[in-house]
């Protein structure tokens, strides 16, 4: 099916909105529990906090929290040119950041892929290499996360171990459901039948609430679509060069926005020795956090990182570090790529009307 042909699939709509809102009902709630929950915190102490660190180290971590965006566009550019796509500079960090902004703003990130491929098929990118890059995409950043979240369990399981019984649930469950997605996606990579009775049975479950019409039709191209996905599917994964690139990027992205923490940590006096557990806990702090259903998993990340901070810093300085980190790689990362796909879909609107007007 098109996903630009229909209008309860436009990149702005009444929907999206509301996610939108309640996405910065729920930030605001979580920043003020956050500040409020430390009686030792006070803006005084924050602000003191911020003067003292090292400017160079907090650089560093706004370098890797933009290193987020930065790896993931790169990992999606690197397989849409195996497909012998190109694309420049500008439209592969624009479809990073459209994936990013929509992911965070929606429940289990559901909004991000579609906005993602509504950009890539308005940009001339066949709906077929669209599909598979982004589902191999997500395979390889869902693979990525269980690697450096294996090293870590296996170098410091202390960390873990220290978690409070609620955060260790939360990583376990989150574990046990990125190894089943993980099997999943690979099951839809491999066996392109699968995927096929799985769009079938949707496509009639959705003819059969009026939701889609014709559904004849409708199947016939859902027929043509898979046959061409069942086709670069068998091309991309004979391109192991650029598979094994792509998830070395994915990690790079994954490491990346880790190590925001690790830097904050670093520029405020933190002991270069306690920096792998920084890391450590904020890998679990992903880990367990990544598959709420709550736009950007607010509330719950910032949950298990106070309680993997406040067991190696005073609990007020675990929550400075808490704040300013997720500030970096994740608020001021969502503004950014929120503002870099409202200017993508302005001039892309502009476009259009030119040509309108010139035709």
């Amino acid at each position: 099916m098109d996903v630009t042909s229909s209008g309860s699939n436009r990149l702005f709509d009444k929907k999206k909105c509301l996610w939108m809102l309640l996405f910065l009902l729920i930030a605001a709630l979580t920043i003020y529990t956050v500040m409020s929950h430390s009686k030792d915190f006070t803006m005084a102490s924050f602000r003191a906090y911020l003067s003292n660190a090292s400017l160079p180290l907090l650089l560093l971590a706004a370098l890797c929290a933009f290193g987020f965006i930065f790896f993931e566009g790169a990992a999606l550019a690197v397989i849409l040119r195996a497909f012998g796509c190109k694309v420049r500079t500008r439209r592969w960090l624009s479809y990073a950041a459209s994936n990013i902004y929509f992911s965070a703003i929606t429940p289990s990130a559901t909004g991000g892929q579609p906005a993602c491929a509504y950009f890539m098929i308005k940009d001339g990118l066949p709906a077929s290499v669209t599909a598979i890059s982004l589902l191999l995409n997500l395979t390889l950043y869902t693979f990525s996360i269980l690697l450096i979240g294996l090293v870590v369990i296996i170098a410091h399981p202390a960390v873990f171990a220290a978690l409070g019984i609620v955060s260790k649930i939360l990583v376990l469950i989150g574990s046990l459901i990125q190894v089943v997605l993980a099997a999943f996606f690979m099951m839809l990579l491999i066996n392109c039948d699968l995927l096929h009775r799985i769009c079938r049975t949707l496509l009639h479950f959705l003819c059969r609430i009026h939701l889609v019409r014709h559904e004849v039709k409708k199947q016939q191209k859902l027929d043509r679509y898979i046959d061409e996905y069942r086709e670069y599917s068998e091309m991309i994964l004979q391109r192991k060069k650029a598979l094994f690139t792509a998830f070395l990027l994915n990690i790079a992205q994954r490491t990346s926005v880790i190590l925001v923490s690790v830097f904050v940590f670093l520029s405020g006096g933190g002991q270069f020795s306690q920096a792998f557990q920084v890391f450590s806990i904020q890998t679990c702090t992903i880990v367990g956090s990544n598959p709420i259903p709550i736009p950007g998993a607010m509330g719950v990340s910032d949950y298990i990182m106070l309680d993997g901070f406040g067991k190696i810093m005073p609990y007020a300085s675990a929550v400075h570090l808490e704040l300013i980190s997720r500030s970096l790689s994740f608020y001021i990362s969502v503004i950014l790529c929120g503002l870099t796909v409202l200017i993508k879909y302005l001039l892309m609107k502009h476009h259009q009307n030119r040509k309108m007007q010139a035709a």
